[in-house]
């Protein structure tokens, strides 16, 4: 039976991170199942979902910390199990973009909360302008709405929450 094991990683970026984090996983009997790397300032950050036997992930546990030592990473591990679906949930898309400022993340993050909508996947970054070097900010995430809300209603809901924060922003099914 296979068992799963979410590892994260942080520490000094460089090369030949993602090939020692993959060996380690290979060696052990594992298998790397979906995962999160980038650079944020000068740290490279990881999220691994690794997929093994019980007994190889157990070997694979026992590493990690040896492995963390050798290549300077903070290193932590924990099972845990397949995702349970929670009722009939819609998968939606959410992109915004506006001039930066404080608070963005925490704002969209209340609006979704507020109507019990989760937030499965997030994605942020900083970027200038084009042609002005404004300093601007962009969120991509994945929401889950749940079937039996009028999506209509969410819509008109979001794009006028997102009018009043001078956001630019669309919300639209994941196709696929």
């Amino acid at each position: 039976m296979q068992k799963l094991l979410v590892i994260t990683a942080l520490g000094e970026d460089r090369p030949g991170i993602v090939n020692e984090l993959a060996r380690v996983v290979s060696e052990a009997g594992c298998n790397i199942e979906d995962s999160r790397m980038t650079v944020l300032g000068g740290e490279f950050a990881v999220i691994l979902l690794v997929k093994g036997k019980w007994n190889e992930l157990a070997k694979l546990e026992t590493n990690l910390p040896g492995l963390g030592r050798k290549l300077g990473l903070m290193v932590s591990s924990k099972r845990t199990e397949c995702p349970r679906r929670q009722g009939d949930l819609l998968p939606y898309a959410v992109e915004v973009v506006a001039v930066d400022h404080p608070g963005i993340v925490q704002q969209l993050a209340n609006f979704f909360s507020q109507r019990k909508i989760n937030i499965r996947d997030m994605s942020t970054a900083s970027y200038a302008a084009a042609h002005t070097g404004t300093a601007m900010f962009s969120v991509q995430m994945s929401v889950d709405v749940p079937a039996g809300m009028h999506i209509a209603a969410l819509r008109e809901e979001f794009m006028d929450f997102c009018d009043q924060l001078n956001l630019d922003a669309i919300i639209e099914p994941i196709k696929g």
